[in-house]
């Protein structure tokens, strides 16, 4: 039988384990740590799951870890349940209405509240994301996307006045300025084009662009081409309510 070590917050907990790795970025929690650690957090997205969880799913759980890493307020951890042995966290299945059948089952947790918010969505990275940025003020960004410009979108594409719509374009375009990256100048680049169509067009322009980008991406492209158009059409979500 193996350990790890699990450094976190000054604490340091010793995690049981056979070989199996937990999500990448991912924080092993068991009945001692969760209400240790949980609370610490603004949000906190919780997968109840196997003890060795392995397949598809645990693939884009490690994806929306891994993106999750830079943010503060987020925790992005993973319960593992047994129901033979010491039936360890078994408790902690119970205490939150989680059956093995369901497994695995993902629970965001609010600062403040009492009630965890269950997630229903396709298990993939992407509609994780959407799931946590919909029920929480935490930031976690989609590929291809920048945080402050993000924040912009979703003032621009809520407002109807022209004017407030104009003021955020030059705070969007003022930023723009700032950036150093060229890999990030050209998706600032992008949020500013948008910004100005829907000045120009109207708000269809977003769900038109989006239909034009799905029938670009739909054809014979090359990778570098695909992940451009998948970026492209993740910053056309930021200003859609509806898709975050």
């Amino acid at each position: 039988m193996m350990y790890q070590i699990v450094a976190f917050l000054g604490l340091v907990f010793i995690a049981e384990t056979t070989g199996a790795i937990n999500a990448k970025g991912c924080t092993p929690l068991d009945s001692w740590t969760f209400d240790k650690i949980v609370p610490k957090f603004k949000a906190a997205i919780i997968k109840f799951d196997i003890a060795y969880p392995y397949g598809k799913k645990q693939e884009e759980y490690t994806k929306l870890s891994a993106a999750g890493r830079g943010s503060v307020d987020l925790l992005v951890a993973e319960v593992g349940v047994k129901d033979y042995g010491d039936m360890e966290n078994m408790d902690l299945a119970e205490r939150f209405g989680v059956k093995k059948d369901d497994f695995p089952v993902v629970k965001l947790f609010l600062s403040g509240q009492e009630n965890a918010i269950d997630f229903d969505g396709d298990f993939t990275d992407e509609e994780l994301k959407k799931f946590i940025r919909r029920h929480s003020e935490v930031y976690i960004g989609l590929q291809g996307c920048l945080e402050i410009f993000d924040r912009i979108a979703d003032k621009f594409i809520a407002t109807e006045s022209l004017n407030e719509r104009k003021s955020l374009l030059r705070e969007a375009e003022d930023e723009w300025d700032k950036i150093k990256s060229q890999s990030d100048q050209k998706i600032a680049e992008t949020y500013v084009k948008v910004m100005r169509r829907v000045i120009e067009k109207g708000s269809d322009f977003i769900d038109l662009e989006k239909t034009r980008v799905r029938g670009v991406m739909a054809g014979q492209i090359t990778k570098e081409k695909r992940d451009e158009m998948e970026g492209r059409l993740n910053i056309l979500k930021s200003f859609a309510h509806d898709e975050l």
